[in-house]
């Protein structure tokens, strides 16, 4: 496929606001979980809360999206420059070339959930104040992400479990390849709520501790929340970029089961070949793979399995989301930041919390950060249902 560059990205999760804090703390080996206190939650765990949302409302113009889901999406949005770079593009190209693509997998469900605690006790109409369109619907956070950047092409939702940012990169060429537009801005958001805190509990997934992934002793996975944006153009258009780019995308479907991946990874070794036959290379041209590692027995093992089965050996790789926990279908976002900002460093994260890896990997886990030149990232995004994705990003030559 031909490439494109992202032209500028922007984050927010635990480790703080911005691409900068992002990047610090990934060199530092600081995590942002801590233990669980949101929303009053009583479970022994930890998770990863973005600090002050509550004081950070949606700008006056766009009252009606006011929920937790859009506030952490506007913090993103405000982040790195990236409105600004928007702007620039927009007046380029025209409102009407730029598209949004954004991906989440429980949009503004907590919302609903107040609105639910706050029913009418006889009748149980909930409140008069109540607005599922702009806050709990899927598309809430896309159609908010198009007006706050003023913005009239194409908008669509891409929700496909864990998997779902990642998507985004994938709709996003092919919506450029068929001429559609001239520039798409994609992004994932994911907030906390009490629906995946106790819903991924009630699973048996959820650690008591921060989550360990690939450690022989890990004992589930740890929530987050996150939101992040990429804007994607072709290079020769592009006034100025990142120097990096999407080189390629993989996607499969392997629909083994709800809630558990098919365990010898086929479908997740799948999407990886597709994303190295997509971008015209070979196993050996990836210097490091960004696995989706959540910590959970079943998923750790099943990539460690995949990846074996494609790369082989000796190819680094590790998962990062001891450091932000598991931002569902924020995750494929975070995660692609997190891949641009190791090209652009040269670093490969270490798994966080991590003390020994299982002895039944077969694939090269790395502990410790590891600093070498990197010149492309593969990043793997795993939904329920077998919902796979995978993303190549390299460095623009």
């Amino acid at each position: 496929m031909t490439p494109l560059v992202l032209t500028t990205f922007s984050a927010v999760n635990s480790l703080g606001y911005g691409v900068k804090a992002v990047h610090a703390a990934l060199v530092a080996r600081r995590s942002g979980l801590t233990p669980c206190t949101f929303e009053q939650v009583r479970l022994d765990t930890y998770a990863g809360e973005v600090a002050g949302l509550d004081d950070l409302p949606v700008v006056a113009g766009l009252a009606e999206f006011d929920c937790r889901n859009n506030r952490l999406a506007q913090a993103a949005l405000i982040q790195d420059g990236f409105a600004e770079q928007v702007a620039a593009a927009r007046t380029r190209y025209g409102a009407q070339r730029i598209a949004v693509i954004v991906g989440t997998s429980t949009s503004g469900i907590l919302e609903t959930e107040h609105a639910y605690q706050q029913r009418d006790a006889a009748t149980g109409r909930l409140p008069a104040g109540y607005r599922f369109a702009t806050t709990h619907n899927l598309y809430a956070s896309a159609e908010f992400t198009r007006r706050y950047l003023k913005l009239e092409g194409p908008a669509l939702m891409v929700s496909t479990a864990c998997s779902s940012s990642a998507k985004v990169f994938a709709s996003a060429w092919r919506l450029l390849s068929l001429g559609l537009c001239d520039a798409v801005v994609v992004g994932g958001v994911d907030s906390l709520c009490r629906n995946t805190l106790y819903g991924f509990s009630s699973l048996d997934l959820v650690g008591r501790e921060p989550c360990r992934p690939c450690d022989a002793g890990r004992g589930g996975i740890s929530i987050g929340e996150a939101a992040g944006y990429a804007l994607l153009e072709w290079p020769q258009r592009a006034a100025k970029h990142s120097g990096v780019a999407l080189l390629g995308y993989g996607e499969s479907a392997d629909a083994y089961h709800m809630s558990t991946p098919q365990p010898e990874g086929r479908g997740a070794a799948l999407s990886m070949q597709r994303a190295l036959d997509c971008a015209g290379l070979e196993a050996a041209d990836v210097d490091y793979i960004n696995m989706h590692g959540t910590a959970s027995l079943v998923n750790d093992s099943m990539e460690d399995k995949a990846i074996s089965t494609v790369f082989g050996t000796h190819t680094p790789c590790s998962s990062t989301k001891g450091w932000t926990g598991h931002a569902l279908g924020a995750a494929g976002i975070t995660e692609a930041v997190i891949s641009a900002l190791c090209i652009q460093h040269g670093f490969m994260p270490g798994c966080l919390n991590a003390r020994t890896i299982d002895p039944a990997f077969t694939s090269e886990i790395l502990l410790d950060n590891r600093a070498a030149p990197v010149r492309r990232v593969l990043s793997n995004s795993f939904g329920f249902g077998g919902s796979n994705c995978s993303l190549i990003f390299g460095a623009l030559a």
